[in-house]
């Protein structure tokens, strides 16, 4: 994803320890990691934790009130249409975990890019953004291989496929291949906390790239990181694989 510069965001402070942080989906699987290593992260100060069901265990910010650098959102659809009003209300940088996003809430991101900074992750593991490197090199390599997508999460997670699948899938586009959705597979069972493999079959042999996520903490870690660098941006779409580092 490209990004209009590098520009740092106006009235963001230059001192790291003082990004100012929300998080949408605070009560989440995700939310709970992100709000208990950010509280213990010297560069942020947690400013609210706020969920879609309930009211915010701190006091969610008022528009009036200056302050807010960065949002978090790994919630829901619903969650997320939050986390753009209160961007937009703040002019605060605004990273997307949430997956599953319908066009309508994707052209509101991609209005509110305009006026600030955004990122959309569906994944924040620096191995997989690695892994999406990998994948579009080795599709221009296997030039005319067959090439599947098989992804495996828990049994709760609601889409399917995964939206580290479909940008897998983006990555095979980019190496010069087109991958038809039912080469993307997926399997909902137990607590599997993440697993993605990309297939290459050619004649005679097989080659498989795969990421297995161990811990939820990285997530979050990832998360963290690419926020604290995003709340320095100026207004536009930045990508993940830049926020954490890594060659485009």
């Amino acid at each position: 994803m490209s990004a209009p510069g590098d520009s740092e965001r106006p009235g963001a402070s230059a001192d790291a320890a003082s990004i100012r942080l929300a998080v949408v989906g605070a009560r989440g699987r995700m939310g709970e990691r992100i709000c208990a290593l950010a509280t213990a992260d010297p560069r942020f100060v947690l400013v609210s934790r706020i969920d879609r069901e309930e009211p915010a265990r701190e006091p969610e910010p008022s528009a009036s009130e200056p302050g807010l650098d960065v949002i978090i959102d790994f919630s829901t659809p619903a969650g997320t249409e939050r986390a753009i009003e209160l961007a937009l209300a703040r002019r605060a940088a605004l990273l997307v975990g949430t997956t599953g996003l319908d066009a309508t809430i994707r052209d509101r991101i991609a209005a509110l890019s305009a006026r600030v900074a955004v990122l959309c992750a569906a994944n924040t593991s620096i191995g997989v953004a690695v892994l999406g490197h990998l994948v579009s090199r080795a599709t221009e390599l296997l030039a005319g291989w067959e090439i599947d997508i098989v992804e495996q999460h828990h049994s709760r997670k609601r889409d399917a496929p995964s939206g580290t699948a479909l940008a897998l899938a983006e990555a095979v586009e980019r190496g010069g291949a087109k991958l038809d959705r039912g080469r993307i597979h997926a399997v909902r069972a137990g607590e599997i906390v993440g697993e993605h493999t990309v297939q290459f079959a050619g004649p005679g042999e097989v080659l498989r790239l795969e990421h297995v996520a161990i811990d939820r903490a990285l997530f979050a870690h990832g998360a963290l990181r690419a926020a604290a660098w995003l709340a320095r941006r100026g207004p536009g779409v930045y990508g993940v694989a830049e926020a954490l580092g890594l060659p485009r």
